[in-house]
């Protein structure tokens, strides 16, 4: 459901209420008719209030466990589950179990942002850049005054 707008999923449903076939409001929208049938069903549960406009809701690992064991444990339906906690897909929770199971029945959370850099790492490259730089226009005034002392030895 994550192409469809906020404006397409409220005009989807009040189109599939309207008397319109799932497959006809499928086509219209270019989503699976499944993905209808699961945004109506969400939409009738929880309300209008459920379709977030802002920023994706990050879910908490407990959040998680919880909704995966009830699948899991309980066998309650991938469907079932995860339009009872309101996610926006049941896919979703899906590639949380197919995670959870790939990571020996652990949840890891993944890290958001920009990796930190760490200062103690920064600083003996810096140095180490700054040490070649000096022995560098050591050597290169060296040079130069090696070649001035020959031109004034050939005068």
């Amino acid at each position: 459901m994550g192409k469809l707008s906020y404006k397409d999923k409220i005009n989807l449903y009040k189109d599939k209420k309207s008397g319109l076939s799932t497959s006809s409001v499928s086509k219209k929208y270019g989503i699976r008719t499944s993905g209808v049938s699961y945004l109506v069903k969400l939409i009738d549960i929880h309300g209008f209030d459920v379709l977030r406009t802002n920023k994706n809701k990050v879910y908490i690992k407990y959040e998680k466990q919880e909704a995966i064991d009830r699948v899991l444990i309980n066998n309650e339906p991938v469907w079932t589950v995860a339009l009872d906690i309101g996610l926006p897909s049941d896919s979703l929770l899906q590639a949380w179990i197919k995670k959870y199971k790939e990571m020996g029945y652990n949840i890891v959370e993944r890290k958001r942002g920009r990796p930190t850099m760490n200062k103690k790492e920064l600083k003996p490259k810096k140095n180490v850049y700054l040490k070649a730089e000096l022995e560098y226009s050591k050597k290169l005034r060296a040079v130069v005054q090696a070649r001035k002392n020959q031109q004034q030895k050939k005068k």
